[in-house]
């Protein structure tokens, strides 16, 4: 699939479409990597890890954690610089995935999402910036199918 079609079926399709995505990836990677579709890095700080340094303890949880066969998903979120997603206890050819959306009405017009490195159990996404009237939301996906999501925020 060229790298095109996959952002048009990606910007068309939100939640449905990063299944779809997963399913194509390969189950055995051997490093994380993050993937994104839509518009994402269209804003601001979308690009960057939570961890870099204008944004670095700034986030807080948001909402309760939601859990699906004994891994756990937890949505982030900073007044200044956005969103991201965490996924924990996982295991691999999982993802945290972040959804955001440009007009606020829950239709995912980006999504960004990093998969389960090797040796570890845990991922994170990069930032979505869900500021000024955007929301977003956070997903955890696994072989192909989501497992887990938040609300919008």
């Amino acid at each position: 699939m060229s790298r095109r079609s996959l952002r048009t079926l990606l910007a068309a399709g939100g939640a449905a479409a990063v299944a779809a995505v997963m399913a194509v990836l390969p189950a055995s990677s051997a490093h994380a990597a993050p993937y994104s579709g839509g518009n994402y890095g269209l804003y601001s700080m979308e690009g960057q890890y939570p961890t870099v340094g204008s944004c670095a303890g700034t986030f807080r949880q948001v909402g309760a954690t939601r859990y699906a066969e004994g891994m756990a998903l937890k949505y982030f979120y900073s007044a200044t610089c956005g969103s991201f997603a965490r996924i924990e206890n996982s295991r691999s050819n999982c993802s945290a995935v972040l959804e955001r959306s440009d007009n606020g009405v829950g239709r995912a017009d980006g999504w960004v999402s990093e998969t389960v490195d090797a040796g570890i159990d845990y991922a994170y996404s990069k930032i979505g910036n869900n500021l000024d009237g955007r929301v977003s939301r956070a997903l955890l996906a696994c072989d192909g199918h989501i497992l887990a999501q938040t609300n919008w925020y």
